[in-house]
């Protein structure tokens, strides 16, 4: 893995296991179509919820914040949880 898109987000706890279920309902096909990708993994705190994805390029990382799989499909599922706007980041591996 060369980078990871980490988006960090505020979700109230008694709505966290409808987010993980969007997580676990597109995590294959996340890992089946989205070209680059490597992994995914569901961070929970008590403060907030983070999903960690790992692709062999960074360039492959920004381009799935406009893929289908993501416009269509997870972001409509998890935005009424967000109680504030995700934070996205996009980081290279060193």
């Amino acid at each position: 893995m060369a980078a990871y898109l980490q988006i960090t987000m505020t979700v109230d706890a008694a709505d966290r296991a409808a987010g993980a279920k969007v997580y676990s309902d597109y995590k294959q096909e996340f890992l089946d179509t989205i070209p680059g990708a490597v992994s995914k993994e569901l961070l929970v705190r008590d403060e907030d919820v983070q999903v960690l994805h790992g692709f062999e390029t960074a360039e492959q990382a920004q381009a799935y914040l406009s893929s289908e799989l993501f416009t269509t499909k997870v972001v409509p599922g998890l935005k009424p949880l967000f109680k504030a706007d995700p934070d996205i980041r996009v980081y290279s591996v060193a």
